[in-house]
């Protein structure tokens, strides 16, 4: 312990600078997503008020096909990235995903065209997380993955806030006609920025020149085998057979923890500001910084999310344990998201309705954050690196999947009740308030105690 102990003392930050550089990935990744949500009041209002005269479905269908594509690239990604690399991996996803993001300004008022260019988008979109996955896996030892992992993925927060105020504001200055498509070119045109500092800073842990040896050793000090150069890179690029990962319990429990969960978040990115205008009559502007500070509040559960587990495993509790302990106090915070339609009503809150409701959002949106911080970093827990990218993958397009059915869930069901939206609200925030702990057990009941897979 005392030799761990003088590692840390001696070893540098370097690891951090790349944890920055996958945030700031992450973030563009979800500000480009993002944009549409803010789009669809526009996009569905009648074309006599100068909008598309899109219906609800109409719109869940575009959502719902980018998730879908999304959803089936990853596991591709994922084992595209393990076979590339990081590096190429990464930025060959943001180029796609940026390119067609701005072709989204091109799409004029038919649904073919934006489910076509969404759904392109998608594809370029799915190789973020199964690469920063592997980077984290790369470049911290297990420790400090929960927390590099929730550091980065709350650039899905920041992304969503940069979006609340951009569009809204990209609407109002432009106005609508213009400003739907400046939304789609000025924030696709911010990945490229972006890779000029992703090239220039970043390569594998062997071959960073800027990384010392004391931070290589601590980033490798959970390892039984230490192994360096071409033989580290040789086992990271070996062939895993997904028939094989797909005989694995463990597989199963990140494919169900993610298929399960993930739509609560799609949820919650792409109905909100619905929500918002049909529950509470706001306009664009008013719908900006409730949004703003649903996603800002969500980023301290995906930190503090990750932190937990670290804390727990700093006082000598195992790492699975650790892990499953942390989601289950986690799966437990959604369950206030029940109260969201009570303490939304305007006849018993009067003006504090929405401060209520929003407040209660902000708990189920931070919760999930916590989440899905834990439920990425157990796949660096129970797989080999090699194996990390293509489980990633399996578990994103288990999400997607789920981020699929979701969409034109409240498609339908605002559809449904289009006279009475709270109804309809209502019932998805059941849903979003007991998927979380149903998870938990399904995954407690496939893995019930941490086994390492090293037969792959």
């Amino acid at each position: 312990m005392s030799e761990k102990n003088e590692v840390i003392k001696k070893v540098g930050k370097y690891r951090w600078v790349i944890a920055a550089l996958l945030l700031f990935a992450t973030t563009i990744n979800y500000m480009d997503r993002q944009v549409i949500s803010y789009l669809k009041e526009f996009f569905c209002s009648p074309v006599t008020s100068g909008g598309f005269g899109w219906t609800n479905s109409d719109f869940a269908f575009v959502t719902a096909f980018f998730t879908g594509f999304y959803a089936g690239m990853t596991i591709i990604a994922g084992w595209l990235i393990d076979k590339i690399g990081t590096k190429v991996g990464l930025a060959l996803s943001l180029i796609i995903w940026s390119v067609f993001g701005i072709l989204n300004a091109l799409a004029g008022s038919v649904i073919a065209v934006h489910v076509a260019i969404r759904s392109l988008f998608g594809v370029g979109e799915a190789g973020n997380f199964p690469a920063s996955i592997k980077t984290v896996a790369e470049w911290f030892p297990k420790r400090e993955r929960a927390l590099a992992t929730g550091i980065f993925n709350s650039g899905s927060n920041l992304g969503a806030m940069i979006a609340a105020l951009f569009v809204p504001w990209c609407m109002v200055i432009f106005g609508d006609q213009l400003g739907w498509k400046m939304a789609f070119v000025i924030t696709g045109s911010l990945g490229f920025l972006w890779l000029i500092f992703w090239f220039w800073l970043y390569e594998p842990p062997s071959k960073q020149k800027r990384l010392s040896k004391e931070e290589y050793d601590y980033i490798h000090i959970d390892e039984e085998v230490n192994v360096v150069g071409t033989k580290e890179e040789e086992e990271e690029k070996a062939k895993v057979p997904w028939l094989k990962l797909l005989s694995y319990r463990q597989t199963w429990a990140v494919f169900f923890g993610k298929f399960m969960t993930d739509g609560i978040w799609w949820f919650y990115l792409f109905w909100l500001p619905d929500y918002l205008h049909k529950q509470f009559g706001m306009t664009k502007a008013e719908v900006m910084w409730p949004t703003f500070i649903v996603y800002g509040v969500a980023i301290f559960g995906s930190v503090f999310g990750g932190s937990i587990s670290l804390l727990l495993m700093k006082k000598g509790m195992p790492v699975y344990k650790a892990r499953m302990t942390t989601m289950l106090l986690i799966a437990l915070f959604p369950l206030t998201v029940l109260s969201t339609q009570y303490f939304g009503d305007v006849a018993h809150f009067g003006t504090y309705a929405s401060t209520l409701a929003v407040a209660v959002i902000c708990i189920g949106a931070a919760a999930h954050q916590a989440w899905s911080a834990n439920m990425f970093t157990t796949v660096s827990d129970m797989f080999p690196k090699k194996a990390i990218g293509s489980v990633t993958g399996i578990g994103a397009m288990a999400g997607g999947i789920g981020g699929v059915l979701v969409q034109l869930l409240v498609g339908h069901l605002t559809d449904l009740y289009v006279a009475t939206p709270k109804v309809a609200y209502g019932i998805m925030f059941m849903v979003c308030s007991f998927t979380y702990i149903t998870t938990w057990c399904i995954m407690k009941l496939l893995v019930p105690s941490h086994k390492p897979i090293t037969d792959l």
